[in-house]
């Protein structure tokens, strides 16, 4: 599929200046989704454009962009201006592409920065929240305390989230999403680990994981249009 590829920067917050950003438009493009990167990565890694990529196969279009800390190379930046970045960069998008139904979310950290800021307040022309491996703890420390927020989010979430992640094991994650009711819906990744990776021998399906997560995404958009 073709796709438009358009470079800019916007403004994350008034004290931290601007960051880049990175629009992917296929043709034909239905919806486009805010995507952040992980915590210690930043737009251009690999996990992103390749979720970029399958997801312009599919029809949507994406807007990634980098946090302050990640643009300029310093410490990570305290949650509430990554939170206002996360604002920052809904309003870009809807700026570019104001013409798509926006959705918001990203890998790992940028996800429950994303959901963070929605459940303080609702964002702006966003439909829903889209996580790719929610990190809903620390590695070895099964807890709720990084969910306590998402009872406040008052748009649809998907959570896409693999078999073997360690930020986010089953027994704990699938009664979570249960918690927060309809609001949530959960697709387990069979074999894959929190950046994605799969065990081939294993895994129950011959489909690419990325292809995978794009599909869902584009099924589950589809159904909140009544489609």
């Amino acid at each position: 599929m073709n796709y438009e590829v358009v470079e800019s920067k916007f403004v994350a917050t008034e004290e931290k200046g601007e960051v880049s950003s990175l629009l992917i438009r296929p043709d034909g493009a239905q919806c486009l989704l805010v995507l952040g990167h992980g915590a210690s990565t930043d737009m251009r890694h690999t996990t992103l454009q390749t979720i970029a990529e399958r997801l312009a196969e599919v029809g949507i279009a994406t807007f990634r962009y980098n946090f302050p800390y990640a643009e300029h190379g310093a410490g990570r930046n305290a949650n509430a201006v990554c939170q206002e970045t996360v604002r920052s960069a809904v309003a870009g998008a809807y700026t570019v592409a104001s013409d798509l139904s926006i959705l918001v979310g990203g890998h790992s950290f940028s996800g429950r920065m994303s959901s963070m800021a929605a459940a303080e307040a609702p964002l702006e022309h966003v439909r829903g929240l889209v996580f790719f491996a929610f990190p809903l703890h620390p590695s070895g420390k099964p807890s709720t305390e990084r969910a306590a927020h998402l009872s406040d989010v008052t748009i649809p979430m998907l959570f896409l989230s693999g078999t073997r992640d360690k930020l986010a094991v089953l027994d704990v994650l699938q009664p979570t999403c249960e918690q927060i009711g309809d609001k949530a819906t959960l697709h387990l990744l069979d074999t894959a680990d929190h950046g994605f990776k799969v065990l081939k021998r294993s895994r129950k399906t011959d489909e690419d994981v990325f292809v995978e997560m794009a599909r869902v995404i584009n099924e589950w958009v589809s159904a909140l249009d009544g489609t």
